[in-house]
């Protein structure tokens, strides 16, 4: 049976085609096969996946690197479960992402049909918009409306959810009702900064001695004005997994290795486009002292959460930025120049040490490589013009500081491991004149290994490095300090590239370091690759030693949870 051009699935796609989709993420099924049918006659590509999970990553991932719409095809029932644990990863870290699905033909709904669930209450909590769409004329303004939602229109940006019963995507729309106004794209407006906030942020700034300046999701887009802010302030900055690379490592306000003592440090705090969530400390006095902060988000989560600012600018953070500089004018910034140039030295120093202590690392009593020894291997062989990609949890803590790249994402505020491979594949569909690396823990692979295949047969040209340390080792190490016993956290040295070979792909399993540096390079030339990297679990990371497994009760990391604690009781 053909699916007319008239039907709701052809509008979808006509649609998306419209908006610029290229690319969908999906896995087929029954009650959405019209959809995929006009899909490949539109000629977008569809990336068919092996769990759902993974195409909602693949679509997060797509409109993380790209700033379009990531759109995720998924079908019924357990279809649509599959999805949730990537729609919510897409939920807390704020990116527009399109999931639609498909249900039972209207006349069988709640009769007991195969997969017959309600979806769309499923998803409400963790979605910017969900819907069941079933009246055929009501597709493409019930999709017009779901992606502007996506992209922040009437409050944050997020995950929206599209449900259409199969019947309604086979139904004809009549062609009066396929109106262009929901077809065309929609420009997105920028919001204008108020006058009077720039005002007051310009004179919090240029009087300022020592101005942190931190970087979040919603500065994206706004790297080059970022950068001249920093430039005529003279402040320093901290990036954050969410801006890896807007403003480039070698540049003089980079002060990465300081965190710690620059935050305890600033007198003022520009935060833009950033919450101050968990992994800032929820912006603690006990942290942060006595500094003001200034805020400046297109999005109120990143405005107000946790610490109010002595400025708050509600605009798009490229606008905010450049009415701040121009305001600013000629005035010389009070910023203590000599503060920051001690703290730049200090980085610097401290990142040449870790560079030259990875460089050498020594294997464990165990004889298996240190997780620093792997991934100097890998950044000299990928160099500083790559996407890296890196997941888990004890090897995430290596691999956060010991990789380097112009553009790098991770499991994000939600701690969603699993990512790794899924977004490797997207991102190398979406980059493909740059090198992408996923750099994972062997747990955190686990979660979705079986995607190797999908990268094999959709040519995706990703390196996977799995560091196989045959343990959860941030739990066990945490067990063996806080418990005293190791319980069902140790895994297998498993071969992980015997299993990448089985589907086609090229993959060795790396033991020794006279094997690191040609396995990479192959590994490099005959991508999609996997390298098993054989790591010694003796090895112990940096948020293992500051208690991130243990989970204080005041703050994530025992330090700050110590400091909240004295705070607290001054």
């Amino acid at each position: 049976m053909t699916i007319s051009p008239d039907s709701a699935a052809a509008l979808i796609a006509r649609l998306l085609k419209r908006r610029g989709v290229g690319r969908v993420f999906a896995l087929c099924g029954g009650h959405i096969m019209p959809i995929w049918m006009r899909l490949d006659a539109e000629g977008i590509q569809i990336i068919d996946v092996r769990d759902e999970r993974a195409a909602v990553h693949m679509a997060q991932a797509h409109a993380e690197l790209t700033g379009e719409l990531g759109v995720a095809l998924v079908t019924a029932g357990p279809g649509m479960t599959n999805a949730i644990t990537g729609i919510a990863n897409a939920h807390v870290s704020r990116a527009p992402v399109l999931v639609m699905s498909g249900g039972n033909p209207r006349p069988q709904e709640n009769r007991g049909g195969l997969q017959d669930m309600d979806h769309t209450q499923l998803v409400r909590s963790i979605t910017r918009y969900a819907r069941t769409v079933r009246e055929p004329s009501l597709v493409l303004q019930e999709l017009d409306e779901a992606i502007s939602r996506a992209f922040g229109d009437g409050g944050e940006p997020g995950p929206v959810f599209i449900d259409f019963p199969v019947d309604t995507l086979r139904g004809l729309v009549p062609k009066a009702l396929q109106l262009e106004e929901h077809l065309a794209p929609k420009p997105r407006a920028a919001m204008r900064p108020d006058p009077a906030e720039v005002e007051k942020a310009v004179e919090l700034l240029w009087s300022a001695r020592r101005v942190l300046v931190i970087s979040g999701r919603g500065a994206r887009g706004a790297g080059p004005e970022l950068i001249g802010l920093l430039d005529r302030l003279g402040a320093v900055y901290l990036d954050t997994g969410e801006s890896r690379g807007l403003v480039p490592d070698d540049h003089p306000s980079v002060v990465g290795a300081m965190r710690g003592a620059v935050m305890g440090d600033a007198d003022v705090v520009l935060t833009v486009g950033r919450k101050l969530d968990f992994q800032l400390a929820y912006g603690s006095p006990a942290v942060f002292k006595d500094a003001k902060f200034v805020r400046i988000s297109d999005t109120a989560s990143e405005l107000r959460d946790n610490r109010r600012g002595a400025a708050e600018i509600l605009a798009s953070p490229a606008e905010t930025l450049r009415a701040i500089v121009a305001l600013a004018g000629n005035r010389e910034s009070a910023v203590d120049r000599q503060w920051a140039s001690k703290l730049r030295a200090a980085h610097q120093e401290r990142a040449a040490k870790l560079k030259q202590s990875m460089a050498t690392a020594a294997s464990g009593s165990d004889g298996r490589l240190h997780p620093n020894r792997v991934l100097s291997a890998v950044q000299e062989a990928i160099g500083h013009d790559a996407v890296v990609i890196t997941d888990g949890g004890d090897f995430l803590s290596f691999a956060r500081v010991g990789l380097s790249a112009p553009v790098m994402l991770d499991p994000g505020p939600f701690g969603c491991i699993g990512i790794g491979v899924p977004y490797g594949i997207a991102a190398s569909l979406a980059c493909p004149d740059k090198p992408v690396v996923v750099a994972t823990g062997d747990g955190a692979f686990g979660f979705n290994a079986i995607e190797v295949d999908t990268a094999v047969r959709h040519k995706a040209p990703v390196l996977i490095v799995v560091a196989n340390n045959g343990a959860w080792q941030i739990e066990v190490h945490d067990q063996t300090v806080t418990h005293g016993k190791v319980v069902g956290t140790k895994l297998q040295f498993a071969d992980h590239a015997a299993m990448a070979r089985a589907f086609g792909m090229h993959a060795e399993r790396v033991e020794t370091e006279e094997q690191l540096g040609p396995a990479i390079e192959r590994a490099l030339a005959n991508r999609p690759a996997l390298l098993d990297m054989v790591v010694t679990p003796e090895a112990v990371s940096s948020d293992a030693k500051t208690g991130l497994a243990w989970v204080p009760d005041l703050q994530p990391l025992a330090a700050w949870d110590e400091a909240e604690r004295k705070w607290r009781g001054s």
